[in-house]
């Protein structure tokens, strides 16, 4: 999907979306709240640790080394060794934890947005490309690794880690705290700058991620090596995706570089505050200012030092949470899509679907706009029953039968099934009771086996064969080299037009739905292939109801019932024998199908 036909989304004023946002993210982690305590209290306990250490070592330097007390010497040194080995420990454990818990969150995320978009209509796929919703999947969700796996732990020790330091210098001595923190809030202004403008940046960003993953999607697969061979583009193509990975480029310095001076700034300026604050203590004991012993000296900057690592880590932080927030947008962006199609709360479920069908009023127009599709449609076919629906290209034939198992829903009239709407059904019944079997045929990269089994996961390696065999196959599959282990390859490409509508008839067979839309199901074949297919298409028709879309008329002959639609409406309606006797657009359709058999 370009950018431009992104999801219709109109982000709020940033002063009233930020709060919301990450009242948003924090939810995600609610469910961990207790591992999070946990965390909460190793990061306390280490933070602790961490500045017992200066006062270990003032105690050293003003009384355990000028007194000569050897005994209370080797505690304090031994008080620091176990500080730092408890820092070590303490960090190990909530570097296990926070990691965990982000990944269950990523993992809570993922599966969010597939559900989500597994429960999207045809129509947002229709407007959609793969390659954008793939990289939202993957290039958003786990460009948010380091955010949701250790940024938040990160913020809560630094922050901890921050205060308490602070706490400890008061203690030591206020007035050269008082010097040390002066320039504190300038930096948090810079910092958060630098966060506005990443953010921005990195909106760009994943935005041309998503882009160049588009492409490599269409231009990769069988289908795009093919157009582009065949139409020798590869060249262009080529060209094109450099020009897409040379913004690429550009965007992700920009995103490195983003600040990188201000924050530059940042670091020296700490790390030249233990020079100020030397200077600081000797000028005041020489203009005759209060008296600062050595050891506070040295225990200050030492946590002026261990103020300096999570200090600047904090600011950081807060510039990949500001980062982050364009991430989570994108996120949110598609868990927020509105759900077209639904299940009711206390849906219908039929035990045995019989498998009449109803088109009352039929009424349909995409997105509720536009001139209407379908427009007035009124046809029963009762249970066993064949319909065919024929008409020009454009007639709104493919969308009829979409209706049926709610591709679409209809915005005006209803559809029923066995007398029941649609709408009202639970989506269980609708899969059990009505199968789809298309010209598109999709086949996953996987073996034969598994692609039929798609439809029946339980399925024993004789009911495999049986509907191989109803669909006229299973002799072309045992006579591959590894036979139902053959891997079909990405959409099927390994096969033949034929050969692959067949395994799809051979999947729906092993459905055995009650009710069956065939859509087009032989048009891209040629006469012989199709007279193969359609034998296969008969046993599966047997004994259900059918409802056959044909742009060929030579499939539709026998149908109980044929309907001729013509934009959107039905103009005429009746058997083969019938309607070539009213000799009207049925008729005709009939003479151009003949013209053309016999100039081919």
């Amino acid at each position: 999907m370009h950018p431009d036909n992104a999801p219709r989304w109109t982000p709020p004023a940033d002063a009233e979306e930020q709060p919301r946002q990450v009242r948003r993210i924090l939810r995600l982690f609610r469910p961990y709240r207790g591992r999070l305590a946990v965390v909460g209290l190793l990061v306390g306990a280490s933070s602790l640790v961490s500045v017992a250490t200066p006062f270990l070592l003032k105690e050293t330097l003003d009384v355990a080394i000028p007194e000569g007390r050897t005994g209370l010497l080797s505690l304090l040194a031994l008080g620091m060794i176990l500080s730092a080995v408890l820092a070590g420990v303490f960090g190990v454990l909530q570097t296990l934890i926070s990691t965990t818990v982000g990944q269950r969150v990523m993992h809570d995320l993922r599966t969010a947005v597939y559900d989500r978009l597994q429960r999207m209509s045809l129509a947002f796929f229709t407007r959609t490309r793969t390659g954008e919703v793939q990289s939202r999947i993957a290039n958003d969700i786990g460009g948010m690794q380091a955010t949701v796996t250790s940024t938040a732990t990160s913020l809560v020790s630094n922050f901890t880690s921050v205060v308490a330091t602070i706490v400890a210098m008061v203690a030591l001595d206020w007035r050269l705290t008082v010097v040390s923190l002066l320039l504190l809030p300038v930096f948090v202004w810079i910092s958060r700058r630098v966060g506005n403008e990443r953010k921005r940046i990195t909106t760009q960003r994943q935005k041309q991620m998503a882009a160049m993953a588009a492409t490599v999607t269409e231009s990769l697969s069988v289908s795009g090596i093919l157009l582009g061979r065949t139409m020798g583009r590869s060249d262009s193509l080529t060209r094109s995706f450099a020009d897409e990975s040379e913004r690429l480029v550009d965007l992700e310095v920009r995103s490195n570089m983003a600040g990188r001076w201000r924050m530059a700034v940042i670091g020296i300026v700490m790390s030249a505050m233990p020079a100020v604050i030397y200077w600081a203590a000797g000028m005041a004991l020489q203009l005759g200012g209060p008296d600062v012993s050595l050891g506070t000296i040295v225990a200050f900057v030492s946590l002026q030092q261990g103020l300096f690592r999570p200090a600047v880590s904090l600011l950081s932080t807060g510039v990949q949470i500001q980062t982050s927030l364009a991430l989570f947008q994108r996120i949110f962006e598609y868990l927020d899509l509105p759900i077209d199609i639904t299940e009711r709360p206390d849906p219908v479920h039929l035990d045995q679907v019989k498998g009449e069908v109803r088109f009352e009023s039929v009424e349909f127009r995409y997105d509720g706009k536009g001139g209407p599709i379908l427009d007035g449609i009124d046809i029963t076919v009762p249970a066993g029953g064949s319909l065919a629906v024929v008409g020009p290209t454009g007639a709104g034939k493919s969308t009829l039968g979409h209706l049926v198992p709610r591709l679409y829903d209809v915005t005006g009239g209803r559809v029923t099934l066995d007398g029941v709407d649609v709408r009202d059904l639970d989506f269980d019944t609708l899969a059990r009771g009505v199968g789809v079997v298309s010209q598109e045929t999709y086949l996953f990269h996987a073996s034969v086996a598994d692609n039929l089994r798609f439809a029946k996961p339980d399925a024993t390696d004789e009911e495999l064969h049986a509907a191989a065999r109803a669909a006229q196959i299973h002799d072309h599959i045992v006579s591959l080299s590894e036979g139902y282990d053959t891997v079909v390859g990405e959409r099927g490409h390994r096969f033949s037009g034929g050969e692959k509508q067949r395994l799809a008839i051979a999947r729906t067979i092993l459905r055995d739905p009650p009710v069956l839309i065939l859509d087009e199901a032989t048009s891209a074949l040629d006469t012989r292939t199709e007279a193969a297919v359609q034998d296969a298409i008969d046993a599966l028709s047997a004994n259900r109801t059918t409802l056959t879309i044909a742009h060929r008329l030579s499939t539709v002959r026998d149908a109980d019932q044929i309907v001729v639609l013509d934009s959107g409406r039905a103009v005429e309606r009746g058997t083969h024998e019938e309607l070539l006797e009213r000799d009207g657009r049925y008729a005709a359709l009939v003479r151009r199908d003949a013209q053309l058999e016999s100039t081919s």
